[in-house]
């Protein structure tokens, strides 16, 4: 009989070392960035209040890694993937700090040139470190990781955002740049304490690699060779179509609306603690009916559309805090299922070699559908005077598409794969 799913998380972090160091790092950095993209939020709501501009500071955020993922990926192939990890983590400590010099409308500016050098290095940071975890924890423990990562990811979002909505109103935001420089450095510590003990990468000899530019075609060749595993890695894109623009349809909602705390900084991290709550609920529900099943796991994701469907339309309608709250918790639901799985069965599918490009790939695409979507929706409340509620109803017509998509692909896959397994059982 299996472990009770949070028993399986318990035993994997008691019992492997390695991975144990990797989990502490992400509890640690990410609790700070959420302080971060709070106080960010809040700033350039205070200092400016236009949606374009709101929107920009989200773009800042998304752009740098779709621009740099043809080289962040041939570098986490390509070079030791915890010396990445440690290097990204000191870097970004020392650029969170120029944040504090940013006090006026007219060094919004700076603040965006900050924002994409900060996200410049965490695009180095987060392909390095999904393709670190299968050197860290066997084949059968994937699922039960990628979870125990989502979990994590939504868990410190709830803290992290409701810490530093509180800290942001009540002390400023020169309190939350600080212990976002802070946890940097500590995750960097953790990090350098993990060692690779399942068929780590082992770097080229320099005579035999590839330039830089054959290894990201490389890549390319691998996904259009693999169509299934290209589909997978755009899952999250297909996700963020929608995402990106309800960042800025979220702030809309926090600062004009339903204002708690100084420009709306309190209900804003009153919605990302919901989201952390459900993002990581998702997963361990999900994870009681499909287990490691493959089939299971694929329904699985056409279920979390529905979600996604669910949430944006009922935020269309939200005219208080806490239908919108239901909404956010609906469709983060979904959005913890789908991210969680389609990690795994890119972990589970890909060989060692290429998995740095594919996840820079899988979060370039994801990165510019948000751009994308945030963009428009900055311009939408800018340029059509559209009201949040507008453009969620906008928004909720994408995981529509997108589900429709997903089910032709389902039929399409296991129609293959049950001629596969007739032609097995061919005698």
């Amino acid at each position: 009989m299996s472990l009770p799913l949070i028993g399986q998380y318990v035993t994997l972090i008691r019992h492997n070392k390695q991975y144990r160091y990797l989990w502490f790092s992400q509890v640690i950095s990410q609790t700070g960035d959420w302080f971060n993209l709070i106080a960010s939020a809040a700033l350039v709501a205070n200092l400016s209040g236009s949606g374009l501009a709101i929107g920009g500071l989200f773009l800042a955020r998304l752009l740098p890694p779709f621009v740099l993922g043809p080289l962040v990926g041939v570098v986490a192939d390509r070079f030791d993937r915890r010396s990445i990890l440690i290097a990204s983590d000191v870097l970004r400590a020392v650029i969170v700090l120029g944040f504090l010099l940013v006090r006026t409308e007219q060094e919004i500016w700076l603040l965006y040139m900050l924002t994409v050098l900060q996200l410049s290095v965490s695009a180095f940071f987060e392909p390095a470190r999904a393709a670190l975890v299968p050197s860290l924890v066997r084949r059968e423990d994937l699922v039960t990781s990628n979870a125990l990562d989502a979990t994590t990811w939504s868990s410190m979002l709830a803290i992290g955002a409701a810490l530093g909505g509180l800290a942001t109103a009540l002390f400023g935001i020169t309190t939350a740049f600080l212990i976002d420089s802070a946890s940097f450095i500590l995750s960097a510590w953790f990090i350098s304490r993990v060692h690779p003990t399942f068929a780590p990468v082992e770097p080229e000899p320099a005579e035999q690699r590839d330039t830089g530019w054959q290894a990201f075609m490389a890549g390319l060749h691998y996904l259009r060779q693999h169509p299934a595993v290209l589909i997978i890695a755009l899952l999250k894109a297909s996700k963020a179509l929608a995402f990106g623009g309800m960042a800025v349809v979220e702030v809309t909602f926090a600062k004009e609306l339903f204002p708690l705390g100084a420009d709306g900084s309190g209900t804003l991290g009153l919605i990302y603690v919901v989201a952390g709550l459900s993002t990581g609920l998702g997963p361990l529900l999900a994870r009681r009916f499909t287990g490691d099943n493959l089939k299971a796991i694929y329904w699985a994701i056409l279920f979390s559309y529905f979600c996604l469907i669910v949430g944006f339309s009922l935020a269309g309608f939200s005219t208080t805090l806490w239908l919108l709250l239901i909404a956010s918790f609906i469709r983060t639901f979904g959005s913890g299922i789908s991210w969680v799985y389609s990690s795994t069965l890119l972990q589970m599918s890909v060989p060692n070699k290429f998995l740095g490009r594919v996840f820079a790939f899988d979060l370039a695409m994801m990165t510019m559908a948000s751009s994308i979507s945030t963009l428009w929706v900055g311009w939408a409340k800018d340029g059509l005077g559209m009201s949040p509620q507008q453009n969620a109803l906008m928004l909720a017509a994408v995981p529509v598409v997108m589900a429709i998509g997903w089910s032709f692909f389902l039929a399409s896959h296991l129609k293959q794969q049950r001629t596969m397994q007739q032609s097995v059982n061919l005698p």
